[in-house]
């Protein structure tokens, strides 16, 4: 019998910090599940954290070399035999649109590990998703499980004021990452798509720490309250650069990248105010896009924006990276440069767009060898485009 509307009835009315808790007793009683355990992903995308170990007494999971880190890479079920025992372990993903949480892993008897089960588990641990993002509002239990170490509070600032990590739509994916995950200050990314539109901003404040993440902050929250209005992708960095230099007087500013898409045309609309770069991978060719160069916002007042525009083709990807990243050097002191932008671009054309950030980060960190206080941000792109409906 189908338990599922029950379940959904009784997590939907469980207390934000008990979810887990009551999940547990609902897929006991409901299936005879011996075991349910919660593995959240942690800020730099590196481990699994479970969700009520003991900090400190047990050490993260691989999202590499563990069974729950390779259905959170696969984004598929998954399941083992546990060693002792006639039981088998169930990961499942809990993801919310694109948005990777974790894995929920059910250990079940052997006997009752069927299918058609396992596919009502599935749909419990994207019920369980969606209730995590909403209980994130009114408690610290999950923010809190996904950080192996402490935050630096301009990062904490800064997590606060993202969308997600990863967002899917029927025209479109995209996936990102900032680093250092733990203590970032000025790098930003936001995005937001409705029937019509999906406007995406990378933006990237002056300076360090609290004075960087201040700054960001206000760009964004003046980005979207123009965009929120209605008003134009021009008009948005005209108002957020006259209030960044309302409050500062041009002694900050804000380097923007803003593009918003027409999801049924793919026709694109751009704006370059400052030094977040774009690129295009297109079949297999991988090419910088060349923008027009206009000031960066706050810089001066009253400045004046154009939008440039472009197309992009279904099965085109779209990266957007931070000086960060491209301005990156070895410890000979070779910069990163554009050929090796390039062949981190091909190296991940494989990987759906939601790890292409952190695969590249990854590649980045490896060219870098020493750690860098320096903010790095990738913003992953793949257009689909729209169906025809007719075909």
């Amino acid at each position: 019998m189908n338990r599922r509307p029950d379940i959904e009835t009784a997590v939907r009315a469980a207390a934000p910090h008990a979810l887990l808790s009551t999940l547990r007793t609902l897929l006991a009683d409901a299936y005879g599940a011996l075991a349910v355990e919660l593995h959240l992903a942690d800020y730099g995308l590196r481990v699994l954290k479970r969700l009520d170990g003991t900090d400190g007494e047990e050490e993260p999971l691989s999202l590499h070399n563990s069974a729950e880190g390779k259905a959170f890479g696969s984004q598929k079920p998954r399941e083992q035999q546990v060693r002792q025992g006639d039981a088998v372990d169930h990961y499942l993903p809990v993801t919310v649109r694109g948005e990777r949480l974790g894995i929920l892993t059910v250990r079940l008897p052997a006997e009752r590990s069927v299918p058609e089960l396992v596919g009502e588990l599935t749909h419990v641990a994207d019920l369980l998703g969606h209730e995590i993002l909403v209980a994130e509002r009114d408690t610290d239990v999950y923010q809190r499980a996904r950080r192996t170490t402490r935050l630096t509070l301009a990062a904490e600032m800064q997590w606060q004021l993202l969308p997600a990590r990863a967002c899917t739509a029927a025209e479109f994916a995209i996936g990102a990452q900032l680093e250092p995950a733990y203590s970032i200050h000025g790098d930003n990314f936001d995005w937001a798509a409705d029937a019509d539109e999906l406007t995406l901003a990378v933006t990237n404040g002056m300076g360090e720490g609290i004075q960087a993440s201040l700054l960001t902050n206000l760009a964004v929250n003046a980005l979207r309250n123009a965009r929120r209005a209605g008003i134009g992708l021009a008009d948005q960095a005209a108002l957020a650069d006259q209030a960044i230099y309302d409050q500062h007087r041009g002694a900050s500013h804000v380097s923007t990248l803003l593009l918003r898409f027409e999801l049924a045309t793919g026709r694109v609309g751009v704006v370059d105010a400052g030094s977040p770069q774009l690129w295009i991978q297109r079949g297999r060719t991988v090419r910088r896009v060349e923008l027009d160069a206009q000031l960066p916002l706050g810089m001066f007042e009253e400045s004046h924006y154009t939008v440039q525009e472009f197309h992009v083709e279904p099965g085109d990807r779209l990266l957007l990276l931070s000086d960060g990243v491209y301005e990156a050097v070895s410890p000979a002191g070779e910069a990163y440069g554009e050929k090796a932008m390039a062949r981190a671009i091909q190296s991940t054309r494989l990987l759906p767009a939601a790890t292409v950030p952190r695969a590249m980060l990854g590649e980045l960190a490896e060219y870098r060898v020493t750690e860098t206080l320096d903010d790095a941000l990738v913003v992953c792109l793949d257009w689909f485009g729209r169906q025809d409906e007719d075909s």
